[in-house]
């Protein structure tokens, strides 16, 4: 059987943390490729239902990168992010999920080697809780129904007469 490897989701804010990952890219520094990076114009436009839905969807991690406190390009948009991790922190505790799956962490530009070093501990950290219990749950070959609800042979309609 294969080790889990983590699928891990960043919403990288486009002036910093995301220009930091181009930077370790730029650097050659080596981060693990389970991280998949989705630029956001700022954290602030992270709204916890895109972290639902990616948990939802089978990530196991969810992680927003922002520009650093006090910095910020929209200037109080990473604020509004940590508030909302926050509090969806509390929901995934209360939901079984686990609200360590989700975090941010704040970087400049020019921090290509903390942008490394923070996707490696963030792999690490969620490699350490395993695998995302929504997806766990998930039958493993489920095909999606092709008929519409009213389609069937047993809908309600035909039961009745």
């Amino acid at each position: 059987m294969k080790p889990f490897e983590p699928e891990i989701i960043a919403f990288c804010c486009e002036y910093c943390s995301y220009a930091a990952a181009d930077l370790a890219g730029s650097m050659r520094l080596s981060y693990p490729a389970n991280v998949k990076i989705v630029k956001v114009p700022c954290t602030g436009r992270f709204d916890i239902i895109h972290a639902l839905k990616a948990l939802e969807a089978g990530a196991d991690g969810v992680f927003a990168f922002g520009c650093l406190e006090g910095n910020c390009h929209f200037e109080v948009g990473n604020l509004r992010a940590k508030k909302r991790i926050g509090y969806l922190r509390c929901v995934l505790d209360e939901c079984g999920i686990g609200g360590e799956r989700v975090g941010m962490y704040n970087m400049s530009s020019a921090m290509g080697t903390q942008f490394a070093q923070a996707a490696r501990e963030i792999t690490e950290k969620v490699r350490a809780l395993g695998p995302n219990p929504v997806k766990a749950a998930r039958p493993v070959n489920r095909k999606p129904d092709a008929k519409g609800p009213g389609d069937s042979a047993t809908s309600s309609t035909s039961r009745l007469g």
